[in-house]
């Protein structure tokens, strides 16, 4: 028979919400630099953002 505990549960809690937290400041960033004025910001992270199919024009 097989107890869970509190703590794996709040161990997965707290591990789920680390992993989202990462994946949508991963997000903001590239949006943030994607449509940044600065020509070089835009450069730099232009290929990037292509490649995981994020439009920007």
């Amino acid at each position: 028979m097989t107890t869970i505990t509190a703590t794996s549960h709040a161990s997965t809690a707290s591990r789920a919400a680390g992993l989202l937290g990462t994946a949508l400041l991963g997000v903001l960033l590239i949006a943030g630099v994607g449509f940044a004025s600065m020509p070089a910001v835009h450069d730099a992270t232009h290929d990037v953002r292509h490649t995981l199919s994020f439009p920007c024009h």
